[in-house]
């Protein structure tokens, strides 16, 4: 008879994964998606409450969201601030987890919170720019600190729920 096996193990028809295949799976994959988008929510909901003071004391608007609504061309067809602000949570919910989970072996800090509180900082540096609105004197220190806690509290939520899944079993991040 002709041996007709290509020589290759495979793992899909393999019921005895082990964990790291498992983890590797497209379940573990999108499980890790989730403790992602999870830690960007509550980081940026924290971040929110920072904004709030900031606005509250004339650093900062929350009216300035508005801007990414023009950015993609929806201005006048939508709320423009609400849609701006989601805008604003589905960055905070996808694409910097992910770069957060790709970079937090990389950053200094000896825990997840302490990491998120330096990628947040090195993220402020794109905000502050790209949300100044002509402030000056004391209006512009505060919005420089106000919005550099916002991102370091975002970082810090972000990296304590890394830390929380990270203990969970179903979870390699």
């Amino acid at each position: 008879m002709e041996d007709t096996s290509t020589g290759v193990d495979d793992p899909v028809s393999d019921d005895s994964l082990t964990d790291a295949e498992e983890f590797d799976s497209l379940a573990g994959i999108l499980a890790d998606g989730v403790v992602g988008a999870a830690g960007g929510l509550v980081g940026t909901a924290m971040m929110t409450v920072v904004f709030l003071i900031a606005q509250s004391v004339g650093a900062f608007s929350l009216s300035d969201f508005a801007v990414l609504t023009e950015l993609v061309g929806l201005t006048g067809y939508v709320p423009e601030v609400l849609f701006g602000f989601f805008i604003f949570l589905g960055g905070g919910m996808f694409p910097w987890p992910l770069l957060f989970a790709s970079l937090k072996a990389y950053l200094p800090g000896e825990s997840d919170a302490v990491s998120g509180a330096f990628f947040g900082a090195a993220m402020w540096t794109g905000f502050v720019l790209a949300f100044y609105t002509d402030q000056s004197g004391l209006a512009l220190a505060l919005y420089a600190v106000l919005t550099l806690v916002a991102h370091v509290v975002y970082g810090v939520g972000l990296g304590m729920v890394f830390t929380y899944f990270s203990t969970r079993p179903d979870s390699i991040v």
